[in-house]
């Protein structure tokens, strides 16, 4: 399967400029050629195809307004109509919304180079329009043997640089094992198991909120458009990325451990999106990142001969009773611990729902 290694990378002042030069035409190629899709289609109830786009982004070149488009490597330019046209046979398929455009202070700036716009050679990777290669922190090893199909250079609001080395790799399945655990995303417990354990949400947030708000505030009194809230904004962005940083962290190897110790990992099939218009859990909801734990959960256990299955969201997992089945009228949010009215089974409120999440997919099967 196909598999990308993310690494940090330290650019010359060159290599900087040329990458920064890159991510700009590549905004600019996809925006215009998105403009150019809009027009078409609101006008003329058209659809215009790649071809068309490329055939657009030849003559653009040639035009004294856009000739500065040559100068920096076409893979890139090409890679973003490719993107484009994905984005467009989603919003047709309805699996997706309309296209947008990219803005330059919100957009992750990055470029895509294919196998004929980089050299690789003896571990050292080279752009095209570059001399010299990546100064590349090699923080894992590539798979023995593998070459690079892909590579992919992006720059974050935190001003650091990364390189995404995609290759094809053999990832071998983890021997079946017999146990199967029952999950329970919640705030307090970052997940509570079948089994009784409850994982603790780091709530990494949280514990830079002072350091969070302080950057804020000092972002706040910067004259706009000056270097000094260049400067503010950046170090914002150093705070956020570092807490990005550890909660990502945290969720590799909460994830990671699971799917290693259980064949079969059944999980709530939770809307984030619509949870999080609650303003008084939304902060604490986007912290515990629940969305891209059952992410990891999914493609890990793809990798590795494991199954991911998720419960219909509707499915009364906190209000039935896993001892006897029997169902309650209401079970408030502030009622942690509770005792079945029929069987006298004493339950925790998560520890019975991540339970009743577990049989109900095992009773499927």
């Amino acid at each position: 399967m196909k598999r990308a290694y993310k690494y940090r990378f330290y650019p010359t002042a060159e290599q900087a400029e040329e990458l920064a030069r890159t991510f700009g035409c590549v905004r600019l190629v996809y925006n215009k050629a998105l403009e150019e899709r809009t027009r078409a289609y609101t006008l003329q109830g058209r659809r215009v195809s790649y071809v068309e786009s490329s055939a657009a982004l030849t003559q653009w070149k040639k035009t004294p307004e856009l000739a500065f488009l040559g100068e920096v490597s076409s893979v890139p330019l090409q890679q973003a109509l490719r993107h484009l046209q994905a984005a467009f046979a989603n919003f047709f398929a309805k699996r997706a919304k309309y296209p947008a455009f990219k803005s330059k202070r919100k957009s992750r700036a990055s470029a895509e180079y294919t196998r004929s716009a980089f050299r690789w050679r003896d571990g050292r990777l080279t752009l095209a329009k570059m001399d010299a290669p990546l100064n590349i922190v090699w923080s894992r090893p590539l798979p023995e043997g593998s070459e690079p199909s892909t590579v992919t250079l992006s720059r974050d609001a935190a001003g650091r640089w990364f390189v995404s080395i995609l290759v094809e790799e053999k990832i071998a399945p983890l021997a079946p094992v017999e146990q199967s655990v029952g999950l329970d995303a919640g705030i307090t417990a970052l997940a509570t198991l079948s089994t009784g354990e409850k994982i603790v949400n780091p709530q990494h947030e949280r514990a830079d909120r002072r350091r969070l708000t302080k950057a804020q505030r000092a972002l706040a009194r910067k004259e706009k458009g000056s270097n000094n809230r260049a400067k503010a904004r950046l170090k914002v962005a150093r705070v956020y990325a570092r807490i990005a940083d550890r909660r990502r962290d945290h969720l590799h190897k909460v994830t990671t451990r699971l799917v290693r110790e259980n064949q079969v990992i059944a999980v709530e099939d939770l809307t984030v999106r619509n949870m999080v218009r609650n303003h008084s859990l939304a902060r604490a909801i986007s912290d515990a990142s629940w969305r891209e734990l059952r992410s990891m959960l999914e493609y890990k256990a793809a990798w590795y001969g494991r199954t991911s299955v998720a419960v219909d969201r509707w499915f009364p997992s906190s209000k039935l009773c896993s001892a006897c089945g029997t169902l309650q009228d209401t079970m408030p949010l502030n009622v942690r611990e509770w005792e079945c009215p029929d069987c006298g089974a004493v339950h925790d409120r998560d520890v019975n729902a991540a339970k009743n999440v577990l049989a109900a997919k095992l009773g499927e099967s």
